[in-house]
């Protein structure tokens, strides 16, 4: 990443170096050569990228105080520099940049930046070395000599110059009460080494963007909720017994928390519009209260305060999802000490009614509602954590549902999602298995049935798991929590519905729940997570 400070810089880059599509860009802040519309400016995170070109260099200047980031997913270095005359007038000095791919063994690069104007002078002597080397030595009436070192440094020496036509230019100015042109060189050293390079190549994400919540934040949901086109964040503090709200600024930043409070324990959060008002309303599973809590939005992207439900005991899962197919999205809720999932219809208006329970497999965890038959009604899956085992239940047609059938996985099935992740149209069931360390894979047979689950290798105790493409390869990757590693891990689909071993991401302490959606809109998802251990909300937004 380069800050551009006080010039106007021109770049010469080759056009492999980088590759977005061009209906994400905008042109801003940029000139380009000839035809070229090489780089463009995103408003939303400040960068410039290139997307196209037709040559194999290209030139643009980049005007004070913007910021470009070189995106690629490898090095390059800024390997030399001289004066550059634009072809307008301008006030503003400028330089032009030579810019190519680093090589991925250690090296070192140095950029001179030099900018000449004429000054009056006395009576003096000097004389200045300069060379593209990473050590610079300049001399006056008392000798001075700066030399870099193998991490980032600068000197900044003026001198009376003039030219030469060799690598290495020496050259002494005497004169008395008379204009001298004086040259100010400003030496910056920039080293590469096989892991370390001018820019840090991000793959997929950048790092963690934190910003505070309440005590323990548990549980993680991001949605509009203002009606402004951005989505925000809301997440429920186990701890405080609080959910908060994090507007969206409209660059995938966020303003400070506005504070609800709700029941005892609050574990799981979803937001949905209940009383179709065309508003996100938010529902609350308080695990301590064993009851549901409704926020209204009254439509600003504030709430009123909660109406509750009882629910079974210890409740530490919720979502809302039409499954008796009246337009009107009903509750369902995991009760993990009570063995059951209830089931809580919508009357229309944003009420509902009195809980309908179905037994389940020791310790409900996490649930999802997915039609798994393709008849066009949503069906109920759970985690059962104490069981080590992942319920199904179909729905029968009027919002009631069948007997569990349970498959088995391994030990401590934590959270559960269900997406189509091989493209044959058949939700598969996924699922992180927190004390066996592992992310489990059960394709759907066709028929509403699954076969037994493949495993991949995750973190220590993966506690929460979704599942987004988020390479823009039409395949569904998993995303999922590591709880006591402290990172992310994403695991890409190959195609055929199995994954590549997971890429980790640095994140905060005790990670326990996710969720990816798009926030800085640039049709890239991104990670939004809880940090339960450090009582922040991170995001890592999307290269």
């Amino acid at each position: 990443m380069g800050k551009v400070q006080s010039y106007i810089i021109v770049g010469d880059i080759y056009k492999n170096l980088l590759n977005v599509t061009e209906n994400q860009c905008i042109c801003e802040m940029i000139k380009v050569n000839d035809s070229i519309s090489a780089l463009n400016y995103f408003s939303t995170n400040q960068t410039c990228q290139l997307f196209r070109s037709n040559i194999s260099t290209i030139f643009i200047e980049f005007y004070s105080n913007s910021t470009f980031v070189f995106l690629n997913q490898s090095s390059i270095s800024i390997l030399n520099a001289q004066e550059y005359q634009p072809s307008t007038s301008s006030s503003t000095p400028a330089t032009i940049l030579s810019i190519s791919p680093s090589s991925t063994s250690a090296t070192s690069s140095t950029t001179l930046i030099s900018t000449s104007t004429t000054i009056s002078t006395s009576s003096t002597t000097s004389s200045s070395t300069s060379t593209t080397t990473s050590t610079s030595t300049s001399s006056s009436s008392s000798a001075s000599t700066a030399t870099s070192t193998t991490t980032s440094s600068s000197t900044k020496t003026t001198t009376s110059s003039t030219s030469t036509s060799t690598s290495t230019s020496t050259s002494t100015t005497t004169s008395s009460s008379t204009s001298t042109t004086i040259s100010t060189t400003l030496t910056s050293t920039l080293t590469t080494t096989p892991t370390t390079s001018t820019t840090t190549a991000c793959n997929l994400f950048f790092d963690q963007t934190t910003y505070s919540a309440g005590a323990k934040p548990w549980s993680v949901s991001v949605a509009d909720v203002n009606n402004d086109n951005k989505p925000d964040i809301i997440v429920t503090n186990y701890d405080t017994s609080s959910i908060n709200v994090l507007f969206n600024t409209g660059s995938g930043t966020f303003n400070a928390q506005i504070t609800y409070l709700v029941g005892i324990q609050p574990a799981s959060v979803a937001v949905v519009d209940v009383n179709n008002d065309n508003k996100p309303d938010i529902i609350v599973a308080n695990s301590g209260s064993n009851n549901i809590g409704v926020l209204l939005n009254t439509g600003s992207g504030t709430f009123n305060t909660q109406t509750t439900y009882s629910v079974g005991t210890n409740p530490l899962s919720v979502t809302a999802v039409d499954v008796n197919n009246d337009n009107n999205p009903d509750i369902i809720v995991a009760n993990f000490r009570s063995n059951t999932v209830s089931v809580l219809l919508n009357t229309g208006s944003g009420t509902f009614n009195a809980q309908t329970n179905y037994s389940i497999s020791p310790g409900p965890l996490s649930v999802a509602v997915v039609d798994v038959n393709s008849d066009n009604k949503p069906d109920i899956i759970v985690a059962n954590y104490d069981s080590s085992s992942v319920s199904v239940l179909l729905n029968t047609g009027s919002g009631t549902f069948s007997a569990q059938i349970t498959y088995s996985v391994t030990s401590g099935p934590y959270s559960v999602a269900v997406v189509d992740v091989n493209n044959d149209n058949n939700p598969d069931i996924i699922v992180a298995n927190f004390d066996s360390n592992n992310v489990g894979v059960l394709l759907n047979a066709g028929s509403g049935t699954f076969n037994a689950q493949t495993t991949y290798a995750a973190g220590a105790n993966p506690v929460s798991v979704t599942v987004v493409d988020v390479n823009s390869d039409s395949n569904p990757d998993i995303i999922v929590t590591n709880f006591l590693s402290d990172n992310v891990g994403v695991l890409l689909n190959t195609g055929t519905g199995t994954f590549n071993a997971q890429i980790t991401y640095s994140v905060g302490t005790n990670p326990i729940s996710i969720a990816v959606v798009d926030v800085n809109s640039d049709n890239k998802p991104d990670i939004t997570f809880a940090n339960s251990g450090s009582d922040s909300v991170g995001i890592l937004l999307h290269c």
